[in-house]
Formats: C-alpha cells, sequence, structure tokens
C-alpha cells in the first residue's frame, strides 16, 4: 500500500511540475491579478525594443520587454481613442458596440470587460481615460484612482501618480478579498506635450520627464517631412514618450512593492499611433500598430518575440477572459479569440491578417474607412473621399499639419501630401515590407492587381460576416452611386451625433451656464513674437456629473471689428475635457498682424449663446523686433 502511493505522488508531483513547464496551471490554482497598461497616442516604433531610432525613448518599457513576451504584427482596429479603446474592451466591432465615436452608447445590450471581470469574482478599478474605456459613464467600476485616497484630484501628467494609484488600487482589492484587474491609462504622450517653457521664472510643466530631447535629435517618421517646426513638435512628443515611460516605471515599482509581482498577468499597450499626420484618426500601418506586451509569470518565455501571428485588439477582452477562467469565457457575440494558446508557445491557425474599422472624429464629423492588414500589405477602402469632401482630424491642429499647409504653397512634394491627407482617394494598397511609412499607393499598378483583387475581397467577405454596412459596398464592383447614396445617410447620421452632443450637453444636470467663473481660467504669457507659439493653458473645474463637455479657445486681435476692417478671430480650438484637469493649446502668431495686441477667449459648452461660462485673458502684446 505505502509503494503504491509513493508512485502516485511521484505521479502526481510529475504531472503538476510537467504542466507548469508547460504553461498548465493546476485545477486548483487561483486565476492570476490582471494589470493592464495602456499608453495613449503612442506610435509603436517610438519604443527602443520596436526599433526607435532616437536612443533612451524608453528604458523601463524596454527592461519590462525582456520579462514579457512581444508581438511584432499586433494592431488596435483604429487610431482614435474611445471607439478603439470599446472595442478592447467590448470584443465587438465599433458598428456592434454603438460607440463608433465619441458618443455614448448608454443603453449597451452587452457586457465588458469591467461586469465580467467582477462576475468572475475581480475586484476592478481604472486609472485614466474613464470615460473612453466603457460604453457610458459613469460605470459600475468597484473604484475610480484618478484622485488619492483624500480626495485630491491627480494631475493626468504626473508619472509619479501613476504609482499611487496601482499601489491604491491593489491595497483595495486586498481588502476586498479578491484578484485586482486594474486598468492603468497613462495620460501621456496624448497632447498636450511636455513643455519646457519658464513663464515668470517658472517652469510651465511641473513634471519634467527623465530625459528631456531637442529638435536636431529626433527621428523624422517617413509619413512626415524635415522641417523645424516638425522637428520642435516631435522633440515635445518624444520627451513625452520617456515621461509615460516614467509613469509605467512607477507602477512597475508599485506591483514589485505590493508583493503580487510573481501572480500577476501584465499587458501593455498603446492605443494608437502618435498624435501628428498620417498616425493617429487613420488606418494607416502607424497608426493601428500597437506594441504589445504580455507578461504571464511562469508561462511566458522572457524576451520571445512573436512574429508569426497577427492580434489585434478584438482579441483582448477573449484573452482576458481565457485567464480569468471565466465561466463564459467566449460569450456569443465576441468577435475575437483568445490569443492564449499563443503566450503559452503554442501556434494558432488563421492569424494572419487583421480588420480596420474608422467611423468617426470627436467632432462627430463621419468619415468612414475600413482596411484590411496582413505581414505584407495594407489594403484600405475610403468610401466618403469624392474629392470635395474634406477630412476632419484632431491632427489639422498640430504644428506639422500647420507648417504642411504653408510649405505646400511653394512645395509640389508637399502639396501633394496635404492633398491626399485633407481628401484621399476610394482605394490605398501599400506594401508594407517595403513602404511602411505608406507613402506610395500601388492601387494602380497592374501588376499588383491580383494582391489587391484578393485583398478586397477578402475584406469585404469579412466584413458581411461581422455585419459591417461597409461590407455592401465593396461586393462585386465598387458602385458610385450606392456609394454615394451610403455617404449621404452617413452625412446624416453625422448631422444627428452633432446634434446630439449638442443637446446632452445642454442637458445637463447642472447647466454651464450656472457654473461659477472659477471653473475656468486661462494663462498665457504676457507677450510674444509674430510669428512664435503662444501656448495657453486651460484650467477647469467641472462637476463630476457633467458628461464631457467641449471647451473652444480663441486668438483674436484686441482691436475693434470697426478698426481692423475683417472678423478680429484668428483661430479657434476646441478640446474635449471632463471633471478637473489643465489641457495646453498652441496657436501660431500671425507673421502679419493687423494689431499689436492679442488676447483669448474661451467658453465651455457647444452653445456659446447658451452656455455662458466666458472667459477673457489679459491684452497679449506682440513684439516685432
Amino acid at each position: 500500500m505505502r509503494n503504491r502511493l509513493t508512485v502516485y505522488l511521484c505521479t502526481l508531483i510529475v504531472v503538476c511540475f510537467r504542466g507548469q513547464v508547460n504553461g498548465e496551471q493546476p485545477p486548483h490554482e487561483k486565476p492570476p491579478n490582471l494589470l493592464i497598461v495602456t499608453v495613449d497616442d503612442m506610435s509603436a516604433d517610438s519604443l527602443g525594443v520596436y526599433g526607435c531610432r532616437l536612443p533612451d525613448t524608453s528604458p523601463s518599457i524596454d527592461r519590462f520587454a525582456r520579462s514579457a513576451m512581444r508581438f511584432e504584427h499586433a494592431y488596435v482596429q483604429v487610431g482614435n481613442c474611445m471607439p478603439g479603446r470599446n472595442i478592447m474592451w467590448s470584443g465587438m466591432y465599433a458598428h456592434q458596440n454603438g460607440v463608433e465615436g465619441f458618443v455614448q452608447n448608454e443603453k449597451p445590450d452587452y457586457p465588458v470587460l469591467c461586469d465580467l471581470a467582477q462576475s468572475a469574482g475581480y475586484f476592478t478599478a481604472i486609472r485614466g481615460k474613464v470615460s473612453h474605456s466603457t460604453p457610458y459613464t459613469p460605470y459600475q467600476w468597484n473604484a475610480v484612482l484618478d484622485s488619492d485616497p483624500s480626495g485630491h484630484q491627480y494631475h493626468v501628467k504626473d508619472p509619479k501618480s501613476y504609482g499611487e494609484s496601482t499601489l491604491q488600487g491593489i491595497k483595495l482589492a486586498h481588502e476586498a478579498g479578491k484578484p485586482f484587474c486594474l486598468m492603468i491609462n497613462i495620460s501621456d504622450p496624448h497632447k498636450p506635450f511636455y513643455s519646457p517653457k519658464i513663464r515668470d521664472g517658472v517652469a510651465r510643466d511641473r513634471f519634467v520627464p527623465s530625459r528631456v530631447f531637442k529638435g536636431e535629435e529626433v527621428p523624422i517618421p517617413g509619413f512626415l517631412f524635415d522641417d523645424l517646426a516638425v522637428r520642435e513638435e516631435l522633440s515635445l512628443y518624444y520627451s513625452s514618450v520617456r515621461r509615460a515611460d516614467d509613469a509605467f516605471s512607477a507602477i512597475m515599482a508599485a506591483l514589485n512593492q505590493s508583493g503580487e509581482k510573481s501572480r500577476t498577468v501584465v499587458l501593455f499597450c498603446s492605443d494608437h499611433g502618435m498624435p501628428l499626420p498620417f498616425a493617429k484618426t487613420q488606418l494607416y500601418y502607424h497608426s493601428t500598430r500597437t506594441p504589445l506586451m504580455v507578461r504571464w509569470p511562469g508561462v511566458t518565455s522572457p524576451g520571445y518575440v512573436d512574429r508569426d501571428h497577427l492580434v489585434s485588439a478584438i482579441d483582448f477582452l477573449p484573452t482576458l477572459l481565457d485567464l480569468m477562467k471565466h465561466k463564459h469565457a467566449q460569450p456569443e457575440r465576441l468577435e475575437g479569440r483568445s490569443f492564449v494558446p499563443i503566450l503559452r508557445g503554442e501556434r494558432q491557425a488563421n492569424r494572419d491578417h487583421v480588420v480596420l474599422q474608422y467611423n468617426e472624429n470627436s467632432g462627430g464629423n463621419r468619415h468612414p474607412m475600413r482596411g484590411l492588414v496582413t505581414k505584407t500589405h495594407l489594403y484600405l477602402f475610403n468610401p466618403w473621399s469624392d474629392g470635395n469632401r474634406k477630412f476632419a482630424t484632431a491632427t489639422t491642429g498640430t504644428a506639422s499639419y500647420r507648417r504642411m499647409r504653408e510649405l505646400a504653397e511653394t512645395n509640389a512634394s508637399i502639396s501633394r501630401r496635404l492633398q491626399h491627407f485633407d481628401y484621399r482617394v476610394l482605394e490605398e494598397f501599400y506594401e508594407l515590407d517595403r513602404d511602411p511609412n505608406c507613402l506610395d499607393n500601388l492601387i494602380g499598378y497592374t501588376e499588383q492587381q491580383h494582391h489587391i483583387e484578393r485583398m478586397r475581397a477578402k475584406l469585404a467577405s469579412e466584413l458581411q460576416r461581422i455585419g459591417d454596412p461597409v461590407g455592401g459596398l465593396l461586393h462585386e464592383n465598387i458602385n458610385a452611386e450606392r456609394t454615394h447614396i451610403f455617404m449621404e445617410k452617413e452625412d446624416e447620421r453625422s448631422r444627428k451625433h452633432q446634434e446630439k452632443r449638442r443637446l446632452s450637453r445642454l442637458g445637463n444636470k447642472k447647466p454651464v451656464s450656472q457654473l461659477p467663473r472659477a471653473a475656468l481660467t486661462i494663462e498665457c504669457e504676457k507677450s510674444t513674437r509674430s510669428g512664435d507659439q503662444l501656448e495657453v493653458h486651460i484650467k477647469y473645474d467641472l462637476p463630476r456629473d457633467l458628461e464631457i463637455q467641449q471647451i473652444h479657445i480663441t486668438l483674436r486681435y484686441d482691436a475693434p471689428k470697426s478698426e481692423l476692417g475683417v472678423s478680429e478671430k484668428i483661430d479657434r480650438k476646441r478640446i474635449s475635457v471632463q471633471g478637473s484637469g489643465e489641457s495646453i493649446v498652441v496657436f501660431r502668431v500671425p507673421n502679419q498682424l493687423r494689431a499689436h495686441q492679442l488676447r483669448v477667449a474661451a467658453f465651455v459648452g457647444e452653445d456659446f449663446s447658451v452656455n455662458r461660462l466666458h472667459k477673457v485673458s489679459d491684452a497679449i502684446l506682440v513684439k516685432t523686433d
């Protein structure tokens, strides 16, 4: 009897050991903690481990990569935030989950990560991007970690605070006696970028990255052009990448301090590419490729790079449910599938393409685009492009776009790029292994037609499979009349979405017109020079029960219209905000001035005639010497 028992125990030990080696957890072992870390508006190749040509942008993330599994071919579905994040955490495409742009779905008929993790026994908490990570807000997270325990609001650009939020979330999960599912969303390198400027002897930006880069040392992405204004903007972007790395370092230090590192799966990614032209709000290679890394202690091989499979954001939720051992690990409505087998070192079939899907920008403007990407090729279909419609996107507010517009007047090459950016063409086809910057559209090349037809047909099939209405436009031949009718309906949807946004803001519990004037402040330099950039700091303190609000900021001449003979407005920008915080907008002061003093005006709300929370800065002297 004793010998038989000894044999049984030895066999059990061998089986358990073999299971651990193969990445299989014993049935009695608890599901792991989950720590999801995202960065905002970061291109994959801005990280050293993904081949960044600028040294030292991401030492902490690179160090993490050496302990994790990294995916070479990972994509998000779309290059803008709220639709993209809702795809991640619903496991459904945008036309299915109802969040095609920045209009909330107030009555979703499906669960998201937050709900499913809670039903699996997890404590759920989130820091940052709260209003963009679920179909509506406020949502039923167990905790929102945007404030410290005393209620003081963290600054979104404070790297240290992300570590504090992580520790706070882990502590709350311990107190609840549950494993944690924490989503920590780092704000950088989303605009406003780090600003090195000094005002009255004091740094405007209190949160200085551990390394600040200069314009002369930054690489120029191939989809942009070399220019001093572009270099300056890129230097601020890469400095903000480094600050995101500082925040990631704080998060990892907090996880180590908690003692939960060995029991925690860490998933790291970016929501989309850099917030500059031809990256953000697009479907190009540098728009949708994400730096995906997963560390599953005892399972993933440290430093291993998967170059065989294409995975995407639509797969994130099924994978996390698989890790949770959720009893409903594959809900019927999930469009993606778990890549846990890949994490275990196995191969998965049918991982050779990803469907891309763009619909609407933050202003409610609809410019539907669909794409299919493989390891070597990218096919894009732009039904909105008719030579007349102009693309609306946040990146037109960047210094790089403004400079492109200026140079296009005298530079034929840049003029062609501007034309393509603004108006696009109906179809695009690129060889990514040769042209990852998507500069050479091969759609009309005879020798490429068999590739194009195959990818067009595959995209049409995939769109019809998932019920995407754009699929009907690609079926058989692309029909101009059918596309025109489709876009007329899209234009009507755009008008309805914009009206819905306007009415929802006018119908808030506390009208903006009733907010105290102290809820909005403007800070800017007392003087500037013609041709220079003028930074404007907008600070806001809005009630948390308000939905996302628009702040309109206008640079104008400080002189009566009767003297100017024209409108006094120089430029206007719009930002989306919620709660309390600070945003920076940048204006370019005209070279040719009609008055030598300027002012900045700002108001909160969609309609100035109704929402009267309005502020005007002191006069700004423009020096011309």
